[in-house]
């Protein structure tokens, strides 16, 4: 895969690409991420970007022209371009897998009040919000979708397994997690853990995820593949609960 990230202040995205699993991932081609300034799409001395809204107001607003000649020139078929905005979509895992299969994604990184409603008509496939709150700009936004796109894609994470079992990938969160040692502070690690029985620990973290989610992301159980086990399992849960109450 390769990603085309267009924005005004690109070099607050060049150190997040340089460490842990994204850096050893473009380091071997497994990804490749290119920065590319807005104002390099510019013509003029002084290579604006921005202007005044139309109509009044605060604030700046990125400007078509330079938007839109990025798109056309790094476009190629089957690209994606994502504007990054808190009109968006939700960024979710179902997302991620959906856009893991494109070869070429294009990124637009908004800026100041907002970018040209133009440039979302003509040139944009999909608009995305990394949550429902407002940055200063989309490159923050963009280090978020990478670095969650990028477990989705073969040979970035070493250990398969780490992806399938991150949470939100089934609909679920992920189960708890311990390391040694055993007894710290007269906490103890549970026992199954320790047991070497590789279906008793199976069966825990699996019921410990459902159980997770139930109390702290119910919403999340209604799209998950439940099995007849899982069901049963949290109906237990939800008698449970209501004896509590």
């Amino acid at each position: 895969m390769e990603i085309d990230i267009v924005s005004i202040f690109p070099e607050i995205i060049t150190g997040f690409l340089g460490h842990s699993l994204l850096g050893k991932a473009i380091d071997k081609k497994a990804l490749g991420v290119n920065l590319r300034n807005l104002r390099d799409y510019t013509g003029g001395r002084h290579r604006v970007v921005d202007d005044v809204p139309f109509g009044g107001g605060p604030g700046m607003v990125l400007k078509p022209g330079p938007l839109m000649k990025a798109v056309d020139s790094l476009k190629r078929d089957g690209s994606l371009v994502i504007l990054l905005t808190p009109q968006g979509t939700l960024l979710s895992q179902d997302v991620l897998k959906r856009h893991s299969s494109k070869e070429h994604i294009i990124m637009l990184c908004g800026r100041y009040e907002g970018v040209d409603e133009r440039v979302a008509e003509t040139r944009v496939d999909e608009e995305i919000s990394i949550g429902d709150y407002v940055l200063s700009g989309g490159e923050v936004a963009a280090c978020v979708y990478i670095d969650s796109l990028a477990r989705l894609i073969p040979g970035v994470v070493g250990d398969g397994e780490s992806v399938t079992g991150d949470s939100f990938y089934g609909s679920l969160l992920k189960h708890p997690q311990y390391t040694r040692p055993a007894d710290y502070e007269g906490l103890a690690v549970p026992a199954v853990l320790l047991s070497g029985n590789h279906a008793d620990i199976a069966r825990w973290r699996r019921e410990r995820s459902l159980e997770r989610t139930f109390r702290k992301r119910p919403d999340l159980l209604e799209k998950a593949e439940l099995s007849r086990e899982d069901r049963s399992f949290l109906q237990t849960l939800g008698h449970r609960s209501k004896e509590v109450n």
